[in-house]
């Protein structure tokens, strides 16, 4: 059966990206869904970076900061962008995409979760995302049915890493967002047994929702691979790196991945974004 190949990447300014090389990996990256994350541009920018893709695109209120996307070599059916309560400012940081293939819908989803800073306002804004993601990861998950068969992805920065193997240096960053036992507990219950009683890494009990980590179930029990690295010191050339970058399947898609892989790039020299594409093949 054909494949969909769905890639993901935080492409941390796309004007910077496609100057730096984007455009060359996409000639041959065969790519049929593009998601990104960090815009920071306006549709024109998107336009000019992916000549001939289908794109929709959601802008942060502030310019220059956030923007998600979803450029695709087929039109969108549908798209949304609400998220989370009225008076939350999400724009910016989560769009989704319906897509028909034969009898059915595959619902795309582009998300930038906030990097947050432990202890400060930047962190209450990344807790309320956090709050809201986990409702509409049950809303999606339902289906057009309600019978909870549905094919659905989360793609994006979700800027957590969800376990001691997501991230090198785990150790040294258990008190900084990104690895906070309290972030870390959402992807416990997102990615727990649906309807079971689920205790999070920091005690917190709630109920799992079934979704599935499409690059720990592909790898299974190994340390990354990673999709960001800092600019600090030589993390990317020594490979210390995070896993922050996910696709988020429902049990449905999830039996049909076929491949997982993270483009990492052969050189430090040679990537265009602090973030590697993650690519997956879903058997359509």
């Amino acid at each position: 059966m054909p494949h969909l190949r769905v890639a993901s990447v935080n492409v941390n300014g796309i004007r910077a990206s496609a100057r730096n090389g984007m455009s060359t990996w996409l000639d041959t990256a065969d790519v049929d869904i593009l998601t990104l994350q960090e815009v920071r541009g306006q549709d024109e920018h998107l336009e000019a970076a992916l000549p001939g893709w289908h794109i929709i695109h959601d802008e942060a209120t502030a310019k220059g900061r956030a923007g998600v996307a979803i450029a695709s070599r087929l039109p969108a059916l549908a798209s949304r962008t609400t998220f989370g309560a009225d008076d939350f400012d999400s724009k910016g940081r989560w769009i989704e995409g319906d897509f028909t293939f034969g009898d059915r819908v595959l619902t795309v989803v582009s998300a930038y979760v906030h990097s947050g800073e432990a202890d400060t306002p930047k962190q209450d804004e990344k807790w309320k995302f956090l709050d809201a993601f986990g409702p509409r990861l049950s809303a999606l998950g339902q289906g057009e049915l309600g019978q909870g068969d549905a094919l659905a992805v989360v793609t994006g920065d979700l800027n957590v890493g969800h376990r001691e193997l997501d991230i090198k240096n785990w150790r040294g960053n258990r008190k900084k967002a990104g690895f906070l036992p309290r972030e870390r507990a959402y992807f416990d219950r997102f990615l727990g047994e649906a309807g079971a009683e689920i205790t999070g890494v920091d005690g917190t009990v709630g109920t799992g929702l079934g979704w599935v980590d499409v690059g720990r179930h592909v790898h299974g029990e190994v340390e990354g691979p990673y999709t960001w690295w800092s600019a600090r010191g030589q993390a990317f050339d020594n490979d210390t790196g995070w896993r922050i970058d996910y696709h988020l399947a429902t049990p449905t898609l999830a039996e049909r991945v076929q491949a997982y892989s993270v483009a990492r790039a052969a050189s430090y020299a040679e990537r265009w974004s602090d973030h590697a594409p993650v690519i997956v093949d879903y058997r359509i």
